[in-house]
């Protein structure tokens, strides 16, 4: 067995290593190249699962931590650490590389032993990301990322590939030089604390919870936003989302479910690991200008998935939408929609992941994207039709399978803190059975109105494997759920209650508006009995015996949106009226 201290190593720089024997063969020789590729990609799965054992239920913090020193001025580290929110993310990304790879067994016939040498590449930039606790450590894998991500689309793509990548590297590139911006930010400011600065998560977090690095409301907001929107565009988020079709219909089969599997989930994860724990502040007060936009991306999604002539593109807007129901469930702020988030990244993930895989097999037949090209393929394809179905039932939340798992446990998680949220929210998921089940009947069923289509092969042996597999998944996923919800509920718990123990220790606010907080929070006359007066229209929050539990929780999420600077004061006596 692998000592524990250097496995996340392995399973970051294996795809690497192992890559440099790809090179070694000829390249003329693509039997051996896939061969080998395709070990490789299997070894380092095998490797990520070795993960699971080692994270233990109900430990909220970091695991497995790794750390060295890398740099000396100024101070990068290499640290890493896994929770339970990475750890599937890495599981997804391995199993996902080792699905592209078969995948693309016959449709890559050009440059092979680039083409699985840059899939083996993005891979390492992937996990690395999810796996980093310095900050510099982890912007430097989102770079990595981005290269061979630009390199599969522009040399593997169809026509317009090459306007596709370099759309998707201009926006990526654009919210990486804000985060880029943050990241110099808060090195800066511990700078002020320890000699020389320090670019490590979890130590400029306990700076910030400690209070030793103060942040105006401003600071908190302007760096909030340069790191939320590098993750909104990666997402991607409404209004940000208008790469992602380009880049989907352009690149090829592997790059498109790498992409849509993975890479969007980065944005999401960013959204939990630094604007969340880091910016609690801000988080609260952007809360109801984020529900908005990942409202208006689930339904206008939808929307544009349903009158989609391209099958790709269709698949591409669902993964708006989805992605939309993910950011929600990260800022309604219950631990109940946080697991629903991370769950539906996983679900996302596998579900349209194999839509992808699907949608690439049927273009390998016929070459085209267009809905009215198909119809009928029911009858010469029946299993591949079979497989589609199944797939796309999970894809729109049928019970039992992994859709349904994430969309329910964030719509009622959301609802617990803002119904009228989840019943915008809701509607999405109407629509999503809309454009799936309509796109499925005129693809599949029918009369078989384009000659060509008569004599399509179905599934070969190969596509049978990696779509019963991806099957075998989706449903294990809807009917075991707890064995994802009980590694990734202590981590998502951990966050939630970084972000409470961060409120500022002072606060006033007018009497008019604490009033009207008090009415929104529906707190109780003997819940607010703990509010005692400091100064003229001042109020103080006494950590008191009659003050605490929900009531408590829900008037200092309201209080902030009153007066941001608000803190607990714990001297002030209980019992004393305003």
């Amino acid at each position: 067995m692998l000592h524990g201290s250097y496995l996340l190593t392995i399973v970051i720089f294996f795809p690497a290593a192992a890559s440099l024997a790809l090179l070694m063969l000829r390249a003329d020789d693509h039997l051996w190249i896939r061969r080998l590729a395709m070990t490789i990609a299997t070894v380092e799965f095998l490797f990520s699962l070795l993960l699971i054992p080692k994270v233990q239920i109900g430990v909220g913090g970091y695991q497995l931590e790794e750390f060295a020193k890398w740099i000396n001025v100024p101070p990068i580290n290499y640290h890493l650490g896994l929770d339970g929110i990475s750890l599937f993310l890495v599981i997804l990304t391995t199993f996902l590389t080792a699905v592209s790879v078969l995948a693309s067994w016959n449709s890559i016939q050009h440059r092979v032993k680039e083409f699985f040498v840059m899939l083996l590449m993005l891979e390492v930039g992937v996990v690395g990301v999810f796996l980093s606790l310095d900050l510099f450590l982890f912007f430097l894998f989102w770079e990595v990322m981005l290269i061979p991500m630009y390199f599969l689309i522009g040399i593997w793509g169809h026509e317009r590939r090459i306007y596709a990548a370099v759309k998707f590297v201009l926006y990526t590139m654009a919210g990486s030089i804000l985060m880029l911006v943050g990241i110099i930010w808060l090195h800066n400011l511990s700078a002020s604390v320890m000699p020389g600065g320090t670019f490590d998560l979890p130590t400029i977090q306990q700076m910030l919870q400690s209070g030793s690095i103060r942040l105006t409301s401003l600071e908190e907001m302007y760096l909030f936003l340069a790191f939320f929107v590098a993750f909104a565009i990666k997402v991607p988020l409404f209004p940000f989302h208008t790469w992602l079709p380009d880049a989907h219909v352009e690149a090829p089969t592997a790059g498109s479910v790498i992409l849509a599997g993975v890479l969007l989930k980065m944005g999401t994860y960013g959204m939990i690991r630094f604007c969340l724990p880091l910016f609690p502040n801000a988080s609260h007060r952007a809360a109801p200008v984020v529900a908005t936009l990942a409202i208006i991306g689930i339904i206008y999604g939808a929307l544009v998935a349903l009158v989609q002539p391209n099958l790709k593109k269709l698949v591409a807007y669902s993964s708006v939408s989805h992605l939309g129901f993910v950011v929600l469930g990260i800022f309604a702020f219950q631990n109940i929609s946080m697991q629903g988030a991370v769950f539906q990244m996983l679900a996302h993930g596998i579900s349209t992941g194999a839509l992808f895989l699907l949608v690439g097999m049927l273009y390998d037949r016929r070459h085209t994207f267009e809905i009215a090209q198909y119809g009928g393929l029911a009858t010469p394809m029946p299993k591949l039709a079979a497989f589609f179905l199944f797939i796309a039932l999970s894809s729109l939340g049928l019970p039992m399978l992994n859709g349904f798992v994430g969309e329910f446990l964030i719509l009622l998680g959301t609802y617990q803190a803002h119904w009228n949220w989840s019943a915008w929210a809701a509607t999405g998921v109407i629509l999503s059975a809309c454009y799936l089940l309509w796109s499925y009947q005129r693809v599949f069923f029918g009369e078989v109105t384009v000659e060509k289509n008569r004599a399509l092969p179905d599934a070969s042996a190969r596509e049978k494997w990696i779509l019963a597999a991806m099957a075998v998944i989706t449903l294990w996923m809807g009917v075991s759920s707890p064995f994802f919800t009980r590694r990734f509920a202590a981590s998502s718990q951990n966050v939630l209650d970084q972000m409470q123990r961060q409120f500022p220790q002072e606060a006033s606010v007018s009497g008019h508006d604490f009033s009207r907080a008090v009415r929104n929070a529906k707190v109780s006359a003997s819940a607010a009995e703990g509010i005692a007066v400091r100064a003229p229209n001042k109020i103080v929050i006494p950590l008191a015996p009659s003050f605490e539990g929900s009531e408590a929780r829900d008037l200092l999420l309201v209080l902030p949106s009153v007066a941001p600077d608000l803190s607990i004061n714990s001297s002030a006596k209980a019992g004393t009226r305003p």
